[in-house]
Formats: C-alpha cells, sequence, structure tokens
C-alpha cells in the first residue's frame, strides 16, 4: 500500500486494486486543490477544509460518518470520538468528528480527523492495534504537539505520519511540525515523498516516525 500526503489532512492511499482520499479540501485553504481519483473518499467532519469531496473524481464512494463499510477491497469502520457531552471536549474539539480505521491491502491506517482531546481507554480499545497513525499535531481545533505525542503513545502504531501542521501555503493558523517532533524526541526528520507499507509482520522493530512532503497535484 502507498500512502501520500496532499497537505492538511488529505492522504491518497493506493492499494493493488482500491484507492481510498482522505479529507479532501478546496484551493481557498491556500495553495492548489489536489486533483485525485478515488474509490472511496472518507470524511472526517462536517468543514469545508475536510469534506471537500467534489474536488475527487472516479465517482468514489463517500463515508461521512461512524459505522462500518466495505467497497471493493476496502473495509472501512469509523468511530464517533466525542467521548464527553457536548462542550466538555477540552480544546475545542470539532463536533462530530469521525476517527476513521481504513484497511486496504492488509495493512490498517487509522486517521484521527480533527481529534481534539486524548483518548479516553474505550476508544482506544476500539481503535485497536495500527499500522500507520495519521494524526493532527499542529493545534486548532485538533490536538496540540503533546496531545499528539500522548496519542502515539497509547497507539503505538508501527508508522507515524504527522499531518494538520502549518505549511507555507496553508491558510490556517496551525503550529509548526517542530514541536511535535521535540515530544518524539526527534531533533529532525527527512522528509519523504510517499510511503510504502506491506502487511504486519510478527517480530517487527520500533515504531517509525515519518514526516512526508506536501503534494500539490
Amino acid at each position: 500500500m502507498d500512502l501520500t500526503w496532499y497537505g492538511h489532512a488529505c492522504f491518497r492511499l493506493r492499494g493493488k486494486r482500491a484507492s481510498v482520499v482522505t479529507d479532501p479540501y478546496p484551493s481557498t485553504l491556500g495553495g492548489r486543490a489536489p486533483r485525485l481519483e478515488a474509490d472511496v473518499v472518507t470524511i472526517s467532519h462536517p468543514s469545508t477544509n475536510h469534506n471537500f469531496a467534489e474536488a475527487v473524481g472516479g465517482n468514489p464512494y463517500q463515508v461521512k460518518g461512524p459505522g462500518e463499510y466495505e467497497i471493493q477491497d476496502v473495509t472501512v469502520l469509523g468511530l464517533d470520538s466525542r467521548q464527553a457531552k457536548p462542550g466538555d471536549a477540552p480544546g475545542g474539539q470539532a463536533p462530530h468528528n469521525t476517527i476513521y480505521l481504513v484497511e486496504i491491502d492488509d495493512v490498517r491506517v487509522c486517521h484521527l480527523g480533527d481529534l481534539g482531546q486524548a483518548l479516553d481507554d474505550s476508544l482506544e480499545e476500539r481503535i485497536g492495534d495500527v499500522d500507520v497513525l495519521l494524526v493532527p499535531v499542529g493545534g486548532g481545533n485538533a490536538l496540540s504537539a503533546a496531545q499528539g505525542a500522548e496519542v502515539v503513545r497509547r497507539l503505538e502504531p508501527r508508522y507515524v505520519i504527522p499531518m494538520h501542521y502549518k505549511l507555507p501555503q496553508m491558510k490556517v493558523e496551525l503550529e509548526p511540525l517542530e514541536p511535535f517532533l521535540k515530544e518524539m524526541g526527534v531533533e529532525s526528520a527527512e522528509p519523504q515523498n510517499r510511503l510504502n507499507v506491506q502487511a504486519s509482520a510478527s517480530g517487527e522493530g520500533e515504531m517509525k516516525l515519518v514526516v512526508l512532503e506536501a503534494r500539490t497535484s
């Protein structure tokens, strides 16, 4: 499975027989909105910067909330991230945010959307084992650097990919990546163009933090 980042919370997960795009955004966010094709589009919440599904061609199936879905060779589990009554969530968590667990080519990817608070035990248990964790780290309505690092420590994925942080072309007030790297004990990280992930094998080594370049097309 190949994973590419297009900035903010937008990724393309491309497997052998199907592809998924997460949280597509419009050009009003800054830069050029990605023009992609996919079989499935996931929308974490109804914000313009996360739900611009019309930017994705190929007549994809749109997943817009909690539930279990099977589309072609993709399995999607959507979990409501709200863990308290409305108004109680610290950090200004976006309402109706959905965490998605996407399984493609036997690789399990967790996209946290605009999760705005630490995971409680129940939600952590429902998420379970994760191969790739896509975690917001730039604050705003989503996790801060410290909160993002704590979620990583709790879930212990094989790969950690930060998202939803400050980029030069984006017109949104977020913190840069560096505080998250510091929280993770990483001095610097060379951005990669994409990440190829194979199905999990027993006895694999320690968790890897991967910084991806934000592609524009």
